[in-house]
């Protein structure tokens, strides 16, 4: 742990405490923020609690966008370049909206909730160069709510050269163990990046397996001006072009061995760029779901059953192909007692709750650290 103001932790924490947490988590699919209640004490998941979605406007996902683009000139985590700032203030501002909004909605109050854990927006993931930055004011957010806020949880992870992603299989875990499912498991994460937690009595595996909204939705808006193609239904109107899949296929990514994780944008649509839009999307849900059937080489042995969320998980074209690369039928979140459109928001509730205990949040299964370590910076009003 790294507090900005130990002030918080001078008082003792008991281990057996249970908190209630607002957890935050704006994606690499970019399209708003999820905030979602949570009350745990760090291993058993208690009660999940209410959550909402809020959009970003169209003015505000352009500014992300160009972010995005600014952000690879960045060398250092605390640079700002172009748009950045801009970007940052419409971060903050938008998710302390979000807290108050979901508390005074379910009649808790920011006086209710114990810690907010606030994940901020990745704009740039180079954990080569250890390096990796999220944009979004903690201390601001603090100050604005009145309540702790515990954020920046990858970077501890990247200086001790682990991944820093992903970075929810320990959430996955507990939710596997709170539904008694049968092991060894498979939990898929499909939100702008496709991401897997395998889970067995002695195993807990974790890795960024390549695309799964994120190139879909690029393409979607840059040719309809859509933020993503809902229920896959330009894909299902498309066809599979074979040549440009084996050509995405062909990233070096995918020979790595887990653990791995991977930016938003190290993927192309250069191959797609002369296919017809409905041809692309084809490709494009194809190029997800092939990602996923490949990554199972890595598995230590097959899964009974494979479990998914994330917004592709609402996407039927991309869950029917993804059960056809992996030979099973692809379960809801619902089967493990989730929400699947919160479960990333969920997860870091989870997380704040270790961190503030100094408890792991990541393992050497998941980021590749040498060491299980806990991490996050904690910012008190």
């Amino acid at each position: 742990m790294q507090p900005h103001d130990a002030q918080l932790l001078k008082r003792p924490i008991d281990p057996n405490a249970i908190l209630t947490v607002v957890g935050l988590m704006s994606g690499t699919s970019m399209d708003g923020i999820d905030a979602a209640i949570l009350r745990s004490d760090g291993g058993r998941i208690i009660e999940p609690g209410p959550a909402m979605f809020t959009p970003y406007t169209d003015d505000e996902r352009a500014i992300l966008k160009q972010a995005l683009a600014d952000a690879r000139a960045i060398h250092g985590q605390r640079e700002r370049p172009g748009v950045l700032r801009e970007a940052e203030n419409i971060i903050t501002a938008r998710h302390a909206a979000a807290v108050k909004n979901l508390t005074e909605k379910t009649a808790i109050g920011p006086a209710g909730i114990d810690v907010v854990a606030f994940h901020g927006q990745t704009v740039l993931h180079r954990p080569e160069d250890m390096l990796t930055v999220q944009i979004g004011d903690g201390a601001v957010l603090a100050a604005e709510l009145g309540v702790p806020v515990i954020g920046d949880f990858r970077s501890a992870d990247v200086a001790a050269g682990g991944e820093g992603a992903p970075l929810v299989p320990a959430y996955h875990r507990g939710l596997v163990e709170r539904a008694g499912t049968p092991l060894p498991v498979c939990v898929l994460n499909l939100g702008g990046v496709s991401n897997l937690t395998f889970i067995d009595e002695n195993t807990l595996l974790a890795f960024d397996i390549g695309p799964a909204n994120a190139l879909i939705d690029d393409w979607m808006l840059a040719r309809r001006g859509q933020a993503f193609d809902a229920d896959g239904s330009t894909a299902k109107a498309g066809k599979v072009n074979q040549d440009a899949l084996k050509a995405l296929l062909s990233h070096p990514h995918f020979k790595r061995p887990p653990p791995k994780s991977l930016d938003r944008d190290a993927f192309s649509l250069d191959p797609v760029g002369a296919l017809s839009l409905e041809d692309g999307a084809a490709t494009l849900t194809a190029f997800t779901a092939k990602a996923i059937g490949q990554c199972m080489s890595f598995l230590p042995q097959p899964p009974q059953s494979w479990i998914a969320s994330g917004g592709g998980a609402r996407n039927p074209v991309m869950l029917a192909m993804i059960s056809d690369a992996v030979g099973m039928k692809i379960d809801a979140a619902s089967a493990i007692g989730a929400d699947g459109d919160f479960v990333e928001a969920q997860a870091f509730a989870y997380l704040a709750v270790r961190a503030l205990k100094d408890w792991p949040v990541t393992f050497p299964g998941t980021t590749g650290v040498a060491k299980p370590l806990t991490g996050g910076v904690l910012r008190v009003p």
